[in-house]
Parts: structure tokens; sequence; C-alpha cells
């Protein structure tokens, strides 16, 4: 009798066939949020607001147009006196607060730079929305 030849060796084995199920609806998943996601596209509409607030500051009035004409307190004044100017106009204000209207065309770094200056001002900068009526 010869017990060594008959003798079955077990023979391990990892079944991968749920595995490929999984991996197929992981990569669907990031394919359908990848296509969601635009990380390099930013789409911005002017903010409109509900309730209307009435400041008790002094409010000094910013507009910018769709050319860069900046208008302050009714002035126009080139991008380059700005802050200038608007140091001048703040000087001898009582906690003055700033209302940028701004066109809805403009990019958000022309935005920025006009909020660096009041930064610098060490100026409160409250930016202007229309009513959601008009």
């Amino acid at each position: 009798m010869n017990l060594r030849g008959s003798r079955i060796r077990p023979h391990a084995e990892v079944s991968t066939h749920s595995l490929n199920d999984i991996m197929f609806f992981l990569l669907l998943f990031f394919l359908i949020v990848s296509t969601m996601v635009s990380p390099s596209v930013v789409k911005l509409t002017l903010p409109s607001a509900k309730n209307a607030q009435a400041l008790n500051k002094q409010v000094i009035k910013l507009e910018v147009s769709a050319d860069l004409r900046y208008v302050l307190k009714g002035k126009d004044v080139a991008f380059e006196d700005l802050e200038t100017e608007m140091a001048a106009v703040v000087s001898g204000a009582n906690e003055p607060t700033i209302v940028l209207s701004l066109d809805k065309s403009l990019s958000i770094q022309q935005l920025v730079d006009v909020l660096e200056i009041g930064n610098r001002l060490k100026v409160k900068m409250i930016l202007a929305t229309r009513a959601p009526n008009g």
C-alpha cells in the first residue's frame, strides 16, 4: 500500500470573480464624479439679497463699470490714484464702510484688486447686490 502517492494536497486559490464587478462599479463612479467636477471653471452670478439692511455707519460708494471706470463718491478716479483717493475720503470718517458696486462682467481679479486696496487701508468693504425682482 503506497500512501505517499495517493495523498491529495490542498491547493490554495483566491476567487477574484466578484472583484471584476467591484472594479467596474468603482471605475464608473469615478468617471461620473470626475465629469461633474471642473476645477478650472468658476461660474459666478451676482448674488441677490432678500432682506436689505440699513447701515448706521458712514457709507462711501465705489462703482466699477464694465469698461473699468472707477467712480468714488460720484468722482471719476483712475485705478492708479484709487488708493490715495480712498485714503483721503476715509481719513475723516468714523467707522467708514465702502459699498462696492461692480459690473457683473468683471473678473474676480478686478474685485480682488479693489479689495486689496481696502485691506491695506483697513476699511470695511461690502459687495452690493441687487434685489431678486430686479
